[in-house]
């Protein structure tokens, strides 16, 4: 996997970390406070810093690290690489199928234009990575996707 991540033009399609019990989020949650949300859990936190670690004795450094707005995605994105750039075609789509389809154009645009020697790592849910690759990842799952959204590699990272 790391060998393919240094050749670049191609993303780490990677699912968010291990959560607390539940699909999908709490009736009225909110964006603005993680409280309302399906969070990490500890083992998501330590499954999210070992990801990092991996990278870092990989010598691997992303060129970006985008992430869904969710806390569980911006978590798992921070606890590993220290900090994310928000991006909306991340947000889940679970309960509003109807911005799938423009989602998934945005992604595979931005995915199309990866220049060789450079990869991005993308944090976002299940059924954005599904959308995308028609692939079901577990949770802390990572694809290797390439520029032309073919997945070429997959794992955990430990």
């Amino acid at each position: 996997m790391a060998g393919r991540l240094r050749a670049g033009a191609c993303i780490v399609l990677w699912r968010h970390a291990q959560t607390v019990a539940g699909v999908g989020d709490p009736p009225g949650f909110t964006l603005a406070s993680c409280s309302t949300q399906r969070n990490l859990n500890e083992a998501g936190r330590t499954q999210a810093r070992m990801a990092g670690e991996w990278f870092k004795a990989q010598q691997l450094t992303p060129h970006a690290v985008l992430s869904s707005a969710w806390c569980r995605c911006k978590d798992t994105a921070d606890l590993a690489f220290g900090g994310h750039v928000a991006w909306a075609p991340l947000d889940s789509t679970f309960a509003e199928g109807d911005k799938a389809g423009a989602a998934r154009a945005e992604m595979a645009k931005r995915l199309a234009a990866l220049a060789p020697g450079r990869f991005e790592v993308w944090v976002t849910h299940q059924v954005n990575i599904t959308a995308l690759t028609h692939d079901v990842p577990t949770m802390g799952e990572g694809l290797v996707v390439d520029s032309g959204g073919k997945v070429v590699a997959r794992g955990v990272f430990r």
